[in-house]
């Protein structure tokens, strides 16, 4: 299937014998459409922050747990921690968008019905993938983490913890799963609720299972994997203890599969599973340029101080979901010009954040840099980054809002191009400056001008109307 070809919004047009009439939209819904935007914003996207730093301040606390087990264990857990990020990136910001956007659109027109329909299709989604996930990294986690240059006691360390970590992947998928569909509906406050919670417990119980305190017993590395697990286990239970209750506004009824429905779904999340990628593709690839042209001690400075533009994405994924859930309805009700309002005005707030961020950084970057290293080149390097990409962060944080708001509206082909179109200037151009110059300064100008590019392009396309341009494409099923 064509990229534009999955760029067009499936528009589900029961036969005429099964048409529903549209169900009293409910409060919730209303206030997408009619309240307030900024304060509506602001007000959703809150508890998306916390849940966002609850999360950060997780894996720290964890990684700092098992660094108490040595060298191997740290590093162990180094080697899987990638495998995890991208798996956690695809299943709730990708697949989840595309998730919650689906389930927005067809509550804004009116289809509480298809709402359900789809809230089903989304738990056998994430089941398979979470299966399949599953079943590579156990078949697969040793040859993996070898070719990712593991060995000896790291490597034994890497597959012990994977081992414990991807046998719950179905439970991680549906965890997020879950949570998406009750954010398709607007309802920010109870993912967040229910995962900070389990956050609170996991921190202690982690080291209770590392360490064998009390009662527990001593699991070693694979006691972090663990007490994961138990998080995430716990965490689906009350999601869809949730959403089964009736409390949601979408729920979960039994269905027959219809792959119309499947492709509500994966006509976004599987193009915004690309777009998840490619940040970490262009911090590899500029990593591996900086290693070749200066070694790795500018290597580590360059990395250092892009770990604060991985920092950036959960920020902005805070106001993400609320656009999601906004521009998806409005979509879906034919508020196209209202639509189009709320994802420049999160997209204005994404900006004033994280350009705010990257200018304090361009200005004081020893501060950041001397959090991990005192060696002069990683400061060095890692304070000319910053000088020079820092400032055009707040182009990042306006490209992934227009990215989510795109994903609520079903049209994610501008946001894949302009994603690609960075790639090709950070790091083709990188290459090409550096080649030319010798210059790290030039591939760190390089890397700002993708970054300026990236959301500068999606402004210009989705302001001159490349969500609306192409009609919907119909699909006749029926829902009974």
């Amino acid at each position: 299937m064509s990229v534009a070809a999955l760029d067009a919004t499936v528009e589900l047009s029961p036969r005429a014998a099964d048409v529903v009439a549209p169900t009293e939209i409910s409060p919730r819904t209303r206030v997408l459409l009619h309240g307030p935007i900024v304060s509506t914003l602001v007000r959703m996207a809150w508890p998306n922050v916390l849940v966002m730093v609850a999360q950060a301040a997780t894996g720290l606390i964890e990684t700092w747990f098992v660094s108490k087990l040595g060298t191997d264990a740290l590093a162990g857990m180094a080697l899987v921690f990638p495998g995890v990020m991208l798996m956690q990136m695809i299943s709730a910001g990708a697949m989840g968008g595309g998730i919650s956007s689906a389930i927005a659109r067809a509550l804004g027109r009116g289809r509480r019905d298809q709402a359900d329909a789809l809230a089903m299709h989304a738990v056998i989604i994430h089941i398979a993938l979470g299966a399949l996930f599953t079943g590579i990294m156990l078949g697969f986690g040793r040859p993996i983490y070898g070719a990712l240059g593991g060995s000896g006691g790291e490597l034994d360390a890497a597959v012990t913890y994977s081992n414990v970590v991807f046998a719950g992947s179905v439970l991680l998928w549906l965890l997020n799963g879950l949570a998406s569909i009750i954010r398709g509906t607007g309802n920010m406050l109870v993912p967040a609720s229910v995962i900070c919670v389990g956050v609170v417990v996991l921190v202690p119980l982690s080291p209770l299972l590392i360490f064998g305190i009390g009662p527990f017993p001593a699991l070693g590395i694979a006691g972090g994997g663990v007490a994961l697990v138990l998080f995430y286990a716990a965490g689906t239970a009350v999601l869809a203890w949730y959403i089964l209750s009736g409390r949601n506004i979408a729920r979960l009824h039994p269905t027959r599969p219809r792959w119309p429905l499947f492709r509500e779904i994966l006509g976004v999340g599987a193009v915004a599973a690309v777009t998840s990628v490619q940040t970490n593709v262009i911090i590899a690839l500029a990593t591996a340029l900086v290693a070749t042209a200066a070694g790795p001690g500018a290597a580590a400075g360059y990395g250092t101080s892009a770990r604060l533009e991985y920092l950036l994405v959960p920020l902005v994924f805070g106001l993400g979901a609320p656009l999601v859930a906004m521009v998806g309805t409005n979509v879906g009700a034919g508020e196209r010009k209202r639509a189009l309002r709320i994802a420049f005005v999160g997209s204005a707030l994404a900006f004033a954040i994280t350009e705010a961020i990257g200018v304090v950084a361009a200005i004081w970057p020893q501060a950041w840099i001397a959090l991990f290293s005192a060696d002069p080149r990683v400061i060095e390097t890692g304070s000319n980054y910053l000088r020079i990409v820092g400032p055009s962060y707040g182009f990042f944080g306006l490209a992934l809002a227009l990215y989510f708001a795109s994903q609520g509206a079903g049209r994610l082909f501008w946001p894949l191009s302009a994603g690609f179109l960075r790639m090709l200037v950070a790091i083709a151009g990188g290459w090409l400056a550096l080649r030319l110059t010798g210059s790290l300064n030039w591939l760190f100008t390089a890397l700002a001008l993708g970054l300026v590019l990236h959301g500068l392009t999606l402004v210009v396309a989705i302001g001159t109307g490349a969500w609306f341009r192409t009609p919907p494409q119909r699909i006749t099923s029926s829902l009974a």
